[in-house]
């Protein structure tokens, strides 16, 4: 990408505040023709011009990233209570929305994990900023009247800065306002575990505002992390916020309680939740708890039912299905891909192993539908060779550093029981080093952020991932003490390691934590760090909704095999039209066929 000299331009939305709030919406407002002066478009793909800074993928396995997010992990356990908004927003207005249908139907869009790199992120923005898509299996699907976006908006943490870069900025710039005379499309989220590492503070502030409620062309309606939205024909979205998969606030309890009054007997409701605990209830039978007593205590009694409940949080698309409800994964939205190959072929929901005393009754649901299938992602896995080194340099260089100091504290010992008396090596205590790489192989097989409790296997395979690093620095060692290094004076030989060993040692060490990866990710260990330590940005997804007038919801699991990477600023356009045109084609298709629920 080439920036073009040119004189900054306001970034801003031209087109102003939309209303917002509660009451039936149909179209939404309206727009008037702006002035021409309001018409500035970026010439170029200048930060300055845009307002906002593309951003790369972020490199989840750099070595201050790990530590930060283990830290957060660890902070967000110990005090999150304290860090929880949520019983605040009461004093917030508890409005429950209403949006009717457009021309007899009302269309659906649902993203969730985009707020990761430009590339991928804008890909999927610009798709579904379009007024219409053209996909391979469906024909032409109009736009959403909403968007709902479904956690993890912003990675690696929630910052004003990193939403303006990574999720509002992007967006803005796929569509910067609507056409004259037609309405805007309302735009609802929910927090994922991301939006949380800052206790919501910079995700109330963007998606729950009292003013200037619009994001580029659409609007924001939602005054909490958690929203009731009654829709046409008998169906209603309910969103609700878990904060890290623990107990729904009482707040939160009452404005559904509120929400819930309206529904009737066969009301039906589309359950957005920020995790699929229904899959993770595998590997930790409370992760699903809170999901059913909000099920059980708020949506049950009034005779209403949830034939679909969907969520984000994995990077992929998948569904599980039984004749009464839908259970549905799409987390495809511009973060890294999650591997799809390891997904349980049968689930039982709620989870045989609860402790919950009132469970609802278990039912058996099968795997309906993945993107990437199967096979597909086993491939990705074996990717992992050559993307670990690259998309994460930093991780190549800590283990690089981590293997010079454990040859040379080897390479001391096997000297000093040659020569007692040969002081010339750097002095490292062997049994330190040895400690220390066993000890980070047994956290790495189970990192803090990794849900679900440790097994044998994770001890297993992280000790055997440890003591092959120490193997790699003896044999290393060796190698060593037969180079010229070695016999110059001191500290020579210790700078020579640095500079010689240490990178060729990192790049040896990550190829083989890269067996490790897809050794650990066939007994479903490390399967996250052996996709997050990709990056991969292509198989890309979003779902696409159509309420009909005869009252049927249609799912349209809309697929994006390969990502642009390449754009250009259109400054020309027409001042709705992307600000950001790709080079490349976007080609969609249907994941799998369209699903219709009656």
């Amino acid at each position: 990408m080439t920036d073009e000299p040119s004189t900054p331009a306001p970034a801003a939305d031209p087109a102003g505040p939309g209303p917002a709030g509660p009451g039936p919406a149909g179209p939404g407002p309206v727009d008037p023709a702006p002035p021409a002066a309001e018409h500035h478009r970026p010439r170029s793909l200048d930060p300055r011009e845009l307002g906002f800074t593309p951003r790369p993928p972020v490199p989840w396995l750099a070595p201050m990233l790990l530590l930060s997010t283990g830290l957060r992990t660890l902070l967000a356990t110990l005090f999150g209570a304290y860090l929880d908004k949520r019983e605040l927003q009461g004093a917030l207005p508890g409005d429950v929305h209403h949006h009717d249908a457009v021309d007899g139907e009302l269309w659906i869009d649902y993203v969730a994990d985009l707020g990761d790199g430009f590339p991928a992120t804008y890909s999927l923005a610009y798709l579904l900023a379009q007024p219409e898509l053209d996909v391979d299996g469906a024909g032409r699907l109009r736009r959403g009247d909403l968007l709902v976006m479904g956690g993890d908006q912003v990675y690696p943490a929630a910052s004003g800065e990193a939403y303006e870069d990574r999720s509002k900025g992007p967006y803005q710039a796929a569509f910067p306002k609507p056409p004259v005379g037609q309405p805007r499309p309302t735009l609802y989220a929910i927090p994922g575990n991301h939006d949380w590492y800052d206790g919501l503070t910079a995700f109330l502030r963007l998606f729950a505002r009292r003013r200037d409620a619009t994001i580029g062309g659409w609007r924001t309606e939602q005054k909490r992390s958690y929203f009731a939205t009654r829709l046409p024909n008998d169906w209603w979205l309910f969103a609700i916020d878990e904060q890290f998969g623990a107990y729904l606030d009482d707040p939160q309890l009452i404005y559904f309680e509120k929400a819930a009054e309206q529904l009737k007997p066969g009301d039906r409701v589309i359950l957005a939740v920020p995790e699929p605990t229904w899959v993770k209830a595998v590997g930790d039978p409370q992760a699903y708890d809170a999901v059913d007593y909000f099920l059980r205590t708020v949506i049950e009694p009034t005779g209403a039912r949830v034939p679909l409940m969907i969520s984000g949080d994995q990077h992929h698309y998948a569904r599980y299905a039984n004749p009464d409800r839908q259970l549905i994964t799409c987390g495809g939205g511009g973060a890294y891909l999650s591997a799809t190959h390891k997904l349980p072929e049968r689930i039982t929901v709620p989870p045989v192993d609860t402790l919950a005393r009132n469970a609802s009754p278990q039912r058996d649901y099968e795997l309906a539908g993945r993107y990437p299938d199967a096979a597909r992602s086993r491939r990705y896995s074996w990717g992992i060779f050559h993307r670990l080194p690259r998309r994460n340099p930093g991780f190549a260089t800590l283990l690089g550093t981590l293997q010079t100091l454990l040859m040379l504290a080897v390479a001391g010992v096997i000297v000093s029981w040659a020569d007692p008396d040969n002081q010339r090596l750097f002095s490292i205590p062997l049994v330190a080093m040895v400690v220390l790489t066993l000890a980070a192989s047994v956290v790495f097989a189970k990192p803090p952020s990794a849900s679900g409790a440790r097994h044998s296997r994770h001890w297993l395979l992280g000790l055997g991932h440890g003591v092959a690093h120490i193997a790699l620095a003896w044999v290393g060692a060796l190698i060593w003490l037969e180079l010229p290094f070695v016999d110059w004076p001191w500290p020579l030989p210790v700078v020579a390691a640095a500079v010689v060993y240490g990178p060729v040692a990192g790049l040896v060490a990550s190829q083989l934590t890269a067996g490790y990866l897809v050794l650990a990710g066939a007994f479903d260990v490390n399967l996250n760090e052996l996709f997050a330590g990709q990056g991969i940005e292509d198989s890309k997804c979003f779902i696409r909704m159509r309420i009909a007038a005869d009252g049927s919801l249609t799912l349209y699991p809309v697929a994006v095999d390969r990502v642009c990477r390449r754009w250009r600023a259109d400054p020309q356009a027409p001042a709705h039209a992307p600000w950001i045109v790709p080079e490349q084609p976007l080609a969609t298709r249907l994941a799998e066929e369209p699903i219709t629920i009656r």
